[in-house]
């Protein structure tokens, strides 16, 4: 009788100089093929950060921390790890490969943290101030075509903004409430909406968390340029997640999120006339801005 009490081979036993080819194996029989490239992919370049910078217990025990105070600060008003993601780029860069864009259709950029309750149903030409904040009065126009400048009857066009001093509703529950600043919008049968609300101010993300204890680490700063949300949708086009920039807004060459492309950046334009103050209904003068959303035909499953 045999007394070699080494292990049988399994392909598995752990080497440094292969560690990623080993754990890799261990994905070679995952059903789902997708699945199986990102995990496989995943460990490969997970596996060279950590031989790339020769990663210590010390510093891998307070990554696993931070990852788990990132976790323990979401909840159903914030979401950390979204604020992360969007701090690495990492956001940006998965809205830039799943919606490039061509011609005149209009550019995507990220959802961002805040967008976490459902805006409330609006008719077009309301008041999305519905708090009453202090600000300068505004009015945004627009339409929503698809590719080939053909209006989008009955599109979805979803807004949601920060007030004069940075802040979301979600962040003033007692102050503002739920909906302020936001609103569900449906296009004309030309396509076109409107509706009234108040010039955003730029604004920080919320730094009191492991993600801005991150940025200050780093030496880098927690602002975004002042912005409009929208989120425009129609059956049998492609949804786009945008903003609309503030021009001349702080930030907007250094966006901690790096959300800013040239194309969103839109003159909030001052309108000195009565007449079309009373045809809007806000107070003379006015900033106004138009924003049309291109729409892409939704590609085949």
């Amino acid at each position: 009788m045999s007394t070699d009490s080494t292990p049988p081979a399994t392909g598995l036993l752990f080497e440094e100089a292969r560690s990623a080819e080993i754990v890799a194996a261990s994905f070679r029989g995952t059903p789902d093929a997708r699945l199986r490239q990102i995990m496989t992919s995943l460990v490969s370049h997970l596996h060279a950060f950590v031989k790339d910078v020769r990663l210590t217990p010390e510093e891998w025990e307070a990554g696993i921390r931070f990852l788990t105070e990132t976790g323990q600060m979401c909840d159903e008003t914030r979401q950390e790890f979204i604020l992360l993601s969007d701090t690495l780029g990492v956001s940006m860069l998965v809205e830039s490969l799943a919606h490039r864009v061509h011609g005149e259709l209009t550019e995507a950029t990220v959802e961002g943290p805040f967008h976490v309750i459902a805006s409330p149903r609006r008719e077009l030409g309301d008041d999305i101030n519905v708090a009453g904040e202090p600000g300068e009065r505004c009015v945004v126009t627009g339409r929503v075509v698809d590719a080939e400048g053909g209006p989008v009857r009955g599109a979805s066009v979803d807004v949601w903004q920060a007030n004069a001093e940075g802040f979301y509703d979600v962040q003033k529950p007692d102050e503002m409430g739920h909906g302020d600043l936001r609103g569900m919008f449906t296009a004309d049968d030309d396509g076109r909406y409107w509706f009234r609300t108040i010039v955003p101010s730029h604004y920080p993300i919320p730094a009191d968390g492991p993600v801005g204890r991150m940025l200050r680490r780093t030496d880098r700063h927690e602002w975004r340029p002042a912005h409009i949300h929208f989120e425009v949708s129609s059956p049998g086009l492609r949804t786009v997640t945008t903003h609309i920039f503030v021009e001349g807004s702080p930030y907007l060459d250094s966006d901690t999120v790096f959300g800013v492309k040239r194309s969103l950046v839109r003159e909030f334009r001052l309108v000195d006339d009565e007449d079309a103050a009373a045809a809007y209904g806000v107070p003379n003068p006015f900033r106004s801005v138009e924003f049309v959303a291109v729409l892409d035909r939704e590609e085949p499953q």
